[in-house]
Formats: C-alpha cells, sequence, structure tokens
C-alpha cells in the first residue's frame, strides 16, 4: 500500500474544496524560533536574556502537480486548473474577510507541526513559488512543482487552553511546602514578602506562623 497523499483542507465557511498533491514532496522542513531581548544591566559581564514572546512554526515543502494522464499532445490539461487552488489559500476569503485557514493530513499521524496544540492543527499558507516542468506541444503546462511555505496559526484560545497563563492578577491555589512561610510565599506569588498578610486574610488563618505543610491556600487576587 502507497503513503496516503497529502491534503490540504480548508478551514470550515472558507467553501473552498480540499486539495490533494498529486505527488508527495520527498522532504518537508520544520522552523521554530523564541524571540529573546537583551537587558543590559551596568556591572555585568554579559546582558540579561528576557523573554519576549515565541514565534509562529513554519513549513517548507515542494508539492508536485501533474496532468499528463489526461494526454500530452489530444486533449490536454492545463495543470494551473490544479495549482490555482492552492493560491486561493492567499487570497482574501469573502465569508471569512482574511485568507483562510487551513490543515494538512498525510498518513496514519496527520501531524505535521511538531510543535503547537494538541487539538487542532491550523496554519496559513504564507507563501508560493511555482515552477513548470513539462509542456505539450502547444505551450501548455502540464507538471508544476510549487514551493509552499505554511506557518501556524492558533487562536489565541487555543494557546490559552494548551498551556494556561498563571497571573497574580488572578485567584488560584498553592500547596504549603515544607520550611515555607507565607512571606516566602507572598515573595513568590506577588514578588512582594510584605503582602502575606492578603494571603492570611484571604484564607482567615488563626496564626500566620504556623502552617503546616500540605496545606492548601487560596492565593487571592493582587489588588491593584
Amino acid at each position: 500500500m502507497g503513503l496516503e497523499k497529502l491534503t490540504i483542507i480548508p478551514e470550515p465557511g472558507a467553501g473552498l474544496a480540499a486539495i490533494r498533491a498529486r505527488f508527495n514532496p520527498e522532504r518537508y522542513t520544520l522552523n521554530k524560533s523564541v524571540q529573546f531581548a537583551e537587558i543590559a544591566i551596568p556591572g555585568l559581564d554579559s546582558p540579561v536574556q528576557q523573554f519576549v514572546r515565541g514565534q509562529a512554526e513554519k513549513i517548507t515543502m515542494e508539492l508536485f502537480f501533474d496532468t499528463t494522464e489526461s494526454g500530452m499532445v489530444d486533449n490536454p490539461q492545463d495543470v494551473r486548473s490544479q495549482t490555482k487552488l492552492v493560491y486561493q489559500l492567499l487570497r482574501v476569503n469573502g465569508h471569512l474577510h482574511a485568507p483562510p485557514r487551513c490543515t494538512l493530513t498525510w498518513g496514519h499521524d496527520q501531524r505535521l507541526f511538531c510543535f503547537g496544540t494538541s487539538t487542532d492543527f491550523f496554519c496559513v499558507v504564507e507563501s508560493v513559488g511555482e515552477e513548470f516542468t513539462l509542456f505539450s506541444p502547444s505551450g501548455i503546462p502540464l507538471r508544476a512543482k510549487l514551493n509552499l511555505t505554511l506557518r501556524e496559526a492558533w487562536t489565541i484560545e487555543q494557546q490559552l487552553k494548551e498551556t494556561p497563563r498563571e497571573s497574580a492578577d488572578r485567584t488560584k491555589a498553592r500547596m504549603v511546602k515544607r520550611g515555607e512561610t507565607l512571606s516566602q510565599i507572598a515573595w513568590l506569588e506577588y514578588n512582594d514578602s510584605t503582602q502575606w498578610r492578603l494571603i492570611a486574610d484571604g484564607n482567615n488563618l488563626a496564626n500566620p506562623r504556623l502552617v503546616a505543610p500540605g496545606t492548601t491556600l487560596q492565593i487571592p487576587r493582587q489588588p491593584r
């Protein structure tokens, strides 16, 4: 049994048909990076690296399309009738008011992006380059190679669901570790050890100095 063909499926609501590659790519390349800013502090040998944000993962691949099965001399089919479907993923969609996102399926795992969320594997087409490699005697393109770059496109909701962010402006729970004091917990949670009273009051602690290890405390939202 041959390998399942790679298919590009536009997102629901785009009103576009799925695109199936005539030949699978020989290889594809993944790139993922994050952005850091250098914070210069006088007296240190090197600047501090401050995380700024993650950057989108990219896939680069070559897709091949061929229409020679329809004939090369009699009734040749222009290969651009197939490749133009990929170009539609670069156009603003009238229903979505933006170029549509899409998913990639290929083989059993159906996961080409490595870093993104474990739920939906949405991406957008960033660029397309087309090269024609075979023509009919009348000059109709019959084979084409597309150089395709796709970028991950997870929504804010998907990313927050995958990796919840905790913040001092939201109430959360914390278990007391052996040797911890409320002042230490306040420093870790609020970056201010004097906020221990906020935790004590929020948990109705009769004696804030005696909190048993294993106790679950509610960490109140820090007042603005």
